[in-house]
Formats: C-alpha cells, structure tokens, sequence
C-alpha cells in the first residue's frame, strides 16, 4: 500500500506533533502561575480583606474613604516601590523613617526662615540622596552589611531631627504653596496619589525594562556572577540606596505638607510598615526576586488594614497587634505554599 494509515510510522510524528502545542501551552500557564504565585496569593488576600471590611463597615467603600485611603498611603507606596530595589539586591534599609522624618523637620524649619518652596524641595530630595550615597558608600564599597549601616543610620538620622526640633513640632504656614503637596486635589483626586501613581510607574519601567533592573535583580540572585560580566556590582549597590533616601525625603515632604507641620517623631515605625509591604507582595527577603506589582498590592493591604480596623472601631492599641498578626500569616502562607512548589518543580 503506498497510503498512509493511521497505524503507519509516518503518522506517529504527525500525531505528536499535533499534540504537542496543548501540552507546552498548559505547562506554559502552570509555570507563570508558580512564578507569580505570590503576586496572585496577596492579590486575592488583598480582595479578601476589601471584602471583609466592606461587610463588616458602612463606610469602608465610600468614595471619601477610599480616597482617603489612596492619599494617605502615598508616602507608603512611594517608598515601597524604592525599597523593592533596594531589598531585591538583597539588602535592608532600615533608616527611611528616619529620614521621613528628618526632612519634613527640615522643610519645616526652612520655611520658617523664609528659603523659597520649590528651594526647599530640591534640598530636602538632595539631603535624602545624599543620606542614601553615605550609606549606600558603607555597604557597597566598604562591605559592612546593610542592616547595620541602616541601623545606626536610623539612629543618627532621628538623632539629627530632634535635635533640629528640640522634640517639638515645627508648624507650616496654610497659606505656603508647599502644603498643595499633601492636600490638593487635581481632578476629583488627591495630588499624593497622583505623585505616587506617577513613581510607581516609573519604578515599574525602570525595574523591569532597563539594565538597571536586571542588574539589580542578578546582584541580589549572584552578586559575583554580575560583577564577572562587568557589571559594577558596587555604583549600583549605591544607586538603589540613593533611590531609597530620595523616595523617603519624596515621602516626607508630602507628610510635612499634607499634616502642616514638621516633627521630629513623624515616621515611628515606618521603615516596618515599608519592608512588610515590599514582602507581603513576593519581594524576597534574601535578594534575586523583586515585584512592583506586588509591591502595590503589599502597601495597600497594609493600608486598607490599618483603615478598615479603624473603622470597625477596635481600640488603637490592639490595631497594630490585629495588623502584625494577619501580615505574618500572609507572608506565612506565601512561603509555605507558593516558594514550596516552585522548589519542588
């Protein structure tokens, strides 16, 4: 017979050729799936506690609260985002509280002397660069590990701001155009969540379609490996930790506007409230693996939690207890279900 017939050997490799694509397709989605496992996992936990909270208060859901919500998580996501970068090479900083709070001491304090806004503006971003290069200079080129230059930065930073303070809070004129930073609206919406949006999408292109973000990513995942292909590992070790001072005097200034004056205790346990954020959303803690995304989704949860339990009227003390306790389930369940099976693939 010179036809072919569905038992001949010419028509086994057409059978599995026709077959094949289905197969790597399914594997292709499974893959992606696994991979973004914990962007997915935090952004259903994330639906999950809008939904709770939308039940459970009349107010949660209204435009008001929810643009509220938006405007006062700004500096957190703006941070966040900077700190994706900076704990992506597998690095810490603890200092941005710090920070926030020094330069919205800072802006305060030169106001009152009379220095131009936008002046003040272009300092106080320059003194959170230049806060980040000192210790971004330690850790890279000196090779002391991130958590203790950031810690005694924390330290000599908050140091600094009740020292120009005196413990005090340095109040803003109303009638400055600096506090249009923390209080306008342009268009039905707060103008600190336009600035945030506007960052956030910067950080997003930058991290994900420059060199920059990819070097970033493989210092965090093999610093040596990097640095063997040219690449100087120690100017962008630095880099991110200028990005990371910047966004915090970025987040200052627009607390500093919004609340109207400048005080030395501004920023109490932010830089906690910034690296849950960045982990809740699959930033790992050991470098190699960061998300924007994910990032997002991280500080807003954070922020609907602390909204939300506010709302349901638990009692002050017991908020941050109910906060610390569902973000460590979080990024519990995040690492048990999500990084187990990528392993084990």
């Amino acid at each position: 017979m010179t036809g072919e017939t569905p038992s001949s050997p010419q028509a086994a490799p057409a059978r599995l050729h026709a077959a094949a694509p289905p197969r790597h397709r399914q594997a292709t989605v499974a893959d992606r799936l696994i991979a973004n496992g914990s962007v997915v996992s935090i952004a259903v936990f994330f639906l999950v506690v809008c939904l709770l909270f939308s039940v459970g208060t009349d107010a949660f859901l209204t435009r008001p609260n929810l643009l509220n919500v938006l405007r006062q998580s700004a500096p957190l996501l703006i941070a966040a985002a900077a700190m994706t970068f900076v704990i992506t090479t597998g690095g810490i900083d603890l200092s941005i509280g710090s920070v926030l709070a020094l330069v919205s001491a800072l802006s305060a304090a030169l106001l009152q002397f009379g220095v131009p806004w936008p002046l003040v503006i272009l300092l106080m971003l320059a003194c959170g660069g230049l806060i980040g290069a000192i210790q971004g200079y330690f850790i890279a080129y000196e090779g002391i590990p991130a958590f203790i230059v950031t810690l005694a930065g924390l330290s000599i930073v908050r140091g600094t701001a009740l020292l120009v303070t005196g413990g005090y809070s340095i109040p803003i004129d109303s009638g400055s155009p600096f506090v249009v930073i923390g209080r306008a609206w342009v268009f039905g919406v707060p103008l600190p969540a336009l600035i945030a949006v506007t960052m956030l999408v910067i950080a997003f292109v930058v991290f994900n379609e420059t060199r920059f973000g990819r070097y970033v990513t493989g210092i965090g995942a093999n610093r040596e490996a990097v640095r063997r292909a040219g690449v100087d590992v120690r100017i962008t070790t630095l880099a991110v930790y200028v990005i990371s001072g910047m966004a915090a005097a970025l987040a200052g200034i627009i607390l500093a506007g919004r609340l109207g004056s400048g005080s030395s205790n501004a920023g109490q346990g932010f830089e906690l409230e910034v690296i849950a954020a960045v982990v809740l959303g699959g930033t790992s803690l050991f470098g190699g693996r960061g998300t924007i995304v994910g990032t997002i989704l991280g500080a807003l949860t954070v922020a609907v939690l602390a909204n939300g339990l506010i709302l349901a009227h638990m009692s002050p003390f017991l908020t941050p207890i109910v906060t610390g306790f569902i973000i460590l389930v979080a990024i519990w369940l995040n690492f048990r279900l999500f990084r187990g099976s990528l392993r084990s693939r």
